[in-house]
């Protein structure tokens, strides 16, 4: 059975495969709703998930609402995404001990690998972790993760508010990057899920899930989901030579049209699935017996995050902003061949005061344009 392929899995099949996971020595990782958010974290049973939840996001606005169904995967993204368990938020990077002799013995944090079985990704986390990854393997920031990682990805049946995937190439159908992938369906009154199987892992799954080949009309509905949602989506982005117009446009009166409005929280960088700035911080006890390294993230925001050779190189919000967004838009390009954006929606949901990455580069480009017609 290959991707495309699809089987059908009975609603009480998703509490037997998330048994079958945990039985099989996997840490589930799934969507949960937590302190009025749809979140990651370990779950046990199917249960757990945001069964009947939905999320309305805009501009600066997140809200949860019920359902008229049962469904289990019937919202979008959160704030939380699998960057978190590929580079750590905090990590110790080493600690340091005095012995009563005076000699000082270092000492390395390693953690013994996990297999973890992440549950409900959708397209654009699978490309933000593609993209991740490949920046953490170059060296251009701390080596990834070293767990053993299953994928069963969600075929996203509507889109919010905010999402712009099918500007960035991005979904809303996972094409590959999962070891199985559902399309939940509720129709006519039944629930169940379309089933399409992307490695042989995923196959030894399905082969123990009481499941049956989809008929021609199931295998259609399942296919059609995704086609609707990326009829749907919030916002849009056009990319075309996206990477000269911001480069060209470095000195252009957006940026401080923008600053006048942006904050400098960070809250776009902690809420990216693909941002990976770290800060290294020392820390010691007052002896001078004890030491720790330790690796935190960090944002392109903050004044200190630019410091160098006695001052910050970006001292003002207009050249942080822009610092961000040309290099998740433009120079990522140059670095990594792809873009750095996956067309979330998170960063403009939980923006404070809602500045809309693709509001920003509409607005540019529209000027740019106007500018070369004059």
């Amino acid at each position: 059975m290959t991707a495309g392929d699809y089987h059908r899995l009975p609603r009480e099949g998703l509490d037997t495969l998330v048994a079958l996971l945990v039985g099989r020595g996997w840490t589930v990782v799934g969507p949960v709703v937590r302190d009025g958010a749809i979140v990651l974290d370990e779950i046990s049973g199917a249960g757990e998930l945001p069964i009947g939840w939905t999320d309305e996001q805009d501009g600066g606005s997140y809200r949860l609402r019920r359902r008229d169904d049962e469904a289990c995967f019937g919202h979008v993204v959160g704030p939380d995404s699998l960057k978190r368990f590929r580079l750590p938020p905090t990590l110790t990077v080493f600690s340091a001990r005095r012995g009563p002799d005076g000699r000082i013995t270092m000492e390395r944090q390693e953690r013994e690998p996990r297999r973890m079985a992440f549950l409900g990704v959708r397209s654009c986390d699978l490309h933000a972790m593609g993209i991740l990854d490949g920046v953490l393997h170059s060296g251009a920031a701390p080596s990834a993760s070293p767990d053993e990682t299953l994928i069963i990805s969600v075929q996203c049946g509507e889109a919010g508010g905010t999402c712009f995937c099918t500007s960035m190439g991005t979904g809303p159908r996972a094409e590959s990057g999962f070891d199985l992938a559902l399309t939940e369906v509720i129709e006519d009154g039944e629930h169940w899920f379309a089933i399409e199987v992307g490695t042989p892992t995923g196959a030894g799954l399905v082969a123990d899930l009481p499941v049956r080949p989809a008929t021609a009309e199931e295998s259609q509905e399942a296919a059609q989901r995704p086609e609707r949602a990326a009829t749907q989506m919030g916002r849009t982005m056009e990319t075309g030579d996206l990477r000269d117009l911001l480069m060209g446009n470095l000195e252009h009166p957006r940026w401080e049209d923008v600053a006048a409005r942006c904050l400098s929280c960070g809250n776009c960088t902690m809420a990216c699935p693909t941002c990976f700035c770290v800060e290294i911080a020392d820390t010691g006890d007052p002896t001078g017996a004890e030491a720790e390294r330790e690796q935190r993230w960090a944002s392109c925001f903050t004044v200190d995050h630019a410091y160098l050779n006695g001052g910050s190189v970006r001292p003002t919000t207009h050249s942080r902003y822009r610092q961000w967004m040309t290099h998740k838009l433009a120079t990522w390009w140059d670095q990594f061949d792809t873009s750095g954006c996956v067309g979330c929606g998170r960063c403009i949901t939980w923006c404070p005061v809602g500045i809309d990455i693709t509001a920003e580069v509409a607005a540019i480009r529209a000027s740019d344009e106007q500018g070369n017609a004059s």
